[in-house]
């Protein structure tokens, strides 16, 4: 083959060598010693090519000015971005007589002697930071830096100590391998690779070791290392300690209690609803997540989890974590959220049946009730037992609140389901206020009465057409404020509350901003898998419970029909009666021979209602549950349930605290808050360990905005020096640029 032809095919259409583009709207034309900046055809700048100063402040209002990224000037100009970046913070540090420094190290700032290069390495072996040494030198960090550069100093990889020859004390059953909080010194591994762990899975067989501690290695785009972002809130929230001091220890094993409780709580972030989804990962890929060389499995899961229900402490656990939530979040306890939620069981067994309200009928299913603080985050949830309604539920948790706040005076909110005036009146009496929909048949109030109020609480602006006043319950006995607000169909809904230092407006939205509530058990429904069974075991219930006696309703049922029948022929006869013409039978007596028949059939269904209504009295409405069935009396062991709700609910207020964290840098946090926190936790990230420090660089978001949001996420983690648990590497957070 001949050689290729290089030439190009139109050699006339190329730039002259005085034009430079930029992108498409800007470029530079350069010509006797001079350039001009043209942006879409207008001059931008003009100055001499000597002019350094002006050709800086071109390249800083392209950039400020949003014609072009700082790559395209960079490349435009032959300078690095770094040296576009620099330009940009000189300006806006010092305006434009800052723009004309210098180059060469700066006047007045003292050097750093090259011979003292051999005493910064020997400093900098012993373990001293950067900031230490500059200070003893007497220079910045940042000479510091350069200096090892040129050195050529690199951090020494995290390895730990190697097995010792020397017998190893026996563990402590109280006590396991947690983060700092749990031991001032955390446990060492005696393996050196983190893809090899055969030394410490030795150890914990031999009954030696209670967790394996966590041993990193350097790695890029490790899958799903993004979840490592959520890590200082999770230890903030103090789920760790919680669990160390209920649950204390697992006994021996290599996959202790604080690594369990790390990958449940890391499965629940990642969207990996059930043990038996971890089957789809790999589980090499999650163990550098966690610092190990494999994460748990299924059935090594399954048995963690049945080991911590077998205790019996979930109760404990979940008190503990909301005494915590209360001591970081009680600010946003004024108003709690009271609400069950219905799980609904398609299994062989025979539940007690309750109403399903997202459904609209009856079934088996189980009953949770959730306390939620004012921002809708869940603080405790208690199981009902034999699907316990809301008016017999609403003293227990009231109970249980008490004891988390103390004395303090809160407001509880909750629906329909709750109304009852005596109940109210407990409510008051334990130091609590309410607010809950007035229930029940009430007189429309008149157009004339309601006013149009404001409210700007949640950020907008809300608006209600109200009307204020008073309303007495139980004949006088309970006085209460009825706010209701008017629909523009005419449609009138009655709010009751004890709280009169309210604006109205504040009361209505305070009480429609309990579908906070229910949009809470939507998403946790649908992302975390609510309402999935996490234990196929029963256990004995109640045998002596009282439910609904069947004989009654039976005999109930036919009463109705025959006070319907009774019914019937009266209006029967009635008709009869009104259309009779006198005429032809001018007297009561004519009239009751003529309708004979019907009036004995009258009769004869008025005795038919005594003989049911003397019947049902003789009946027990109400009688225990073994009378009724043959089947064992049983109910879902709670115990599992309880933990794993505990363990999503933790992992539902860490996404809640990271959404709170971004809100301020992202514009539609309101919107798309929790996908772009998922998103996050979900995407890759690189992994690199120093001797002090897990670093954890995320890979770039799907835009620029959405980059820069997740980076001042990071800032602010990284000033609460979270230690990863269970070691002694502080976690350090960045962001990669977007390409």
């Amino acid at each position: 083959m001949g050689a290729a032809k290089t030439d190009d095919f139109f050699p006339d259409l190329r730039n002259p060598e005085s034009i430079r583009i930029i992108n498409e709207r800007c470029l530079i034309r350069t010509q006797d010693e001079h350039r001009v900046v043209l942006v879409s055809g207008i001059v931008l700048a003009q100055y001499s090519l000597a002019d350094q100063m002006a050709e800086t402040y071109a390249m800083v209002s392209l950039v400020e000015q949003g014609w072009a990224t700082q790559q395209d000037v960079a490349r435009a100009f032959n300078y690095s971005a770094r040296t576009v970046r620099r330009d940009q913070r000189r300006f806006e540090e010092g305006g434009l007589p800052a723009l004309g420094h210098l180059g060469g190290y700066p006047k007045g700032q003292q050097r750093l002697p090259p011979s003292r290069s051999g005493w910064i390495s020997r400093l900098k072996s012993q373990g001293y930071s950067n900031r230490e040494i500059a200070r003893r030198a007497g220079v910045s960090e940042t000479a510091i830096r350069k200096a090892l550069r040129r050195l050529g100093w690199k951090e020494p990889q995290a390895h730990q100590v190697l097995l010792l020859a020397e017998p190893v004390a026996p563990t402590n059953p109280n006590r396991s391998a947690f983060s700092a909080v749990a031991e001032e010194t955390p446990a060492l591994s005696r393996d050196t690779d983190p893809s090899d762990r055969c030394a410490d899975r030795l150890l914990a067989r031999l009954g030696l070791l209670e967790d394996a501690p966590p041993l990193f290695g350097s790695a890029l785009a490790v899958p799903r290392a993004g979840v490592l972002l959520a890590l200082p809130v999770l230890v903030a929230s103090g789920v760790f300690e919680c669990t160390q001091k209920i649950y204390g220890s697992l006994g021996p094993a290599f996959y202790g209690l604080r690594t369990s409780l790390l990958t449940l709580l890391l499965m629940a972030l990642w969207r990996i609803k059930r043990s038996e989804g971890l089957k789809e990962y790999s589980p090499a890929d999650l163990g550098r997540v966690l610092g190990l060389d494999r994460a748990p499995e299924v059935k090594t899961l399954r048995r963690k989890l049945t080991q911590l229900a077998a205790t019996g402490r979930a109760a404990q656990f979940g008190q503990a974590l909301a005494q915590q939530r209360v001591a970081t979040r009680g600010a946003a306890l004024g108003f709690l959220y009271l609400d069950g939620h219905v799980r609904v069981y398609h299994g062989k067994h025979a539940l007690p049946k309750t109403h399903v309200a997202r459904m609209r009928i009856s079934m088996p299913a189980t009953s949770d009730y959730w306390v939620n603080d004012t921002s809708g985050d869940p603080l405790f949830v208690v199981t009902a037992q034999a699907n316990a309604g809301l008016v017999r539920m609403l003293p227990v948790l009231l109970e249980q609140i008490r004891a988390l706040v103390g004395r303090r005076r809160l407001t509880v909110v909750f629906d329909r389901g709750g109304f009852s005036p005596k109940l109210f009146q407990q409510i008051l009496a334990a130091g609590f206020d309410l607010l809950t929909y007035h229930k029940g048949r009430h007189r429309k109030i008149p157009r004339q009465c309601f006013r149009t109020s404001h409210t700007s609480l949640g950020g907008a602006i809300s608006t209600y057409n109200l009307a204020d006043q008073e309303v007495r319950l139980l004949q006088g006995k309970l006085r209460l404020r009825q706010v209701t607000r008017r629909m523009d169909n005419g449609h009138q809904t009655p709010i009751l509350t004890s709280r009169r230092d309210l604006p109205a407006a504040q009361v209505a939205y305070r009480m429609f901003d309990r579908w906070r509530q229910e949009n809470f058990f939507k998403y946790l429904r649908e992302e975390y898998a609510l309402d999935a069974l996490a234990d196929y075991a029963t256990t004995p219930d109640d045998a002596t419970r009282q439910v609904p006696n069947p004989a009654w309703a039976a005999v109930n049922a036919k009463l109705r029909q025959a006070y319907a029948q009774l019914d019937r022929l009266q209006a029967e006869y009635g008709v009869e009666a009104w259309a009779n013409l006198e005429r032809q039978r001018r007297t009561m007596r004519g009239f009751r021979t003529a309708h004979g028949k019907l009036g004995q059939k009258i009769w004869n269904a008025w005795e038919q209602v005594q003989r049911l209504e003397t019947r049902r009295a003789a009946i027990p409405k109400r009688v225990p549950v073994q009378t009724i069935t043959d089947e064992p009396i049983v109910k879902l062991a709670p115990e599992r349930k309880h933990l794993t709700n505990l363990i999503k609910m933790v992992a539902y207020q860490a996404e809640s605290d990271l959404l709170r964290t971004v809100t301020p840098h992202y514009t539609r946090a309101d919107q798309e808050g929790r996908t772009l926190i998922q998103a996050a936790l979900s995407s890759a990230a690189d992994l690199e360990v120093t001797r002090t420090a897990l670093r954890v660089t995320l890979a770039a978001q799907s835009s620029r905005h959405r980059t820069r949001a997740i980076a001042e996420v990071c800032h602010e983690l990284n000033t609460l020096g979270t230690l990863f648990p269970g070691s002694g590497l502080r976690l350090r957070y960045s962001v990669r640029e977007a390409s």
